[in-house]
């Protein structure tokens, strides 16, 4: 079970309180796990990543094991202690301002 922390808009969107929970085949890569959140709130398709292109959004980054993984290949494998729930996976707005 992949624990997946999303900021506030995409939760309410979702009407989802707290974290996302969702069940990944192995091996788990960061475009497993957003099949797996896309198929579970369809809602959320084309909000974390663009829908025609597959990558992730610009103002959104992503966490894993207090690493950004914003930069990484999707299908690079996701480190293990996300893979088996012990740690969650962040998605983070981006802060800007000028």
């Amino acid at each position: 079970m992949i624990r997946m922390v999303l900021p506030f808009h995409l939760r309410n969107l979702a009407r989802l309180e707290g974290e996302a929970l969702l069940e990944v085949p192995r091996p788990v890569t960061m475009a497993s796990v957003l099949d797996a959140l896309e198929d579970k709130y369809p809602m959320l398709t084309g909000t974390v990543r663009d829908s025609a292109t597959g990558q992730r959004r610009s103002l959104l980054r992503f966490f894993a094991c207090q690493q950004d993984i914003s930069h990484e290949p999707l299908d690079k494998l996701l480190p293990e202690a996300v893979a088996c729930g012990q740690e969650p996976l962040l998605v983070v707005g981006s802060v800007a301002g000028g």
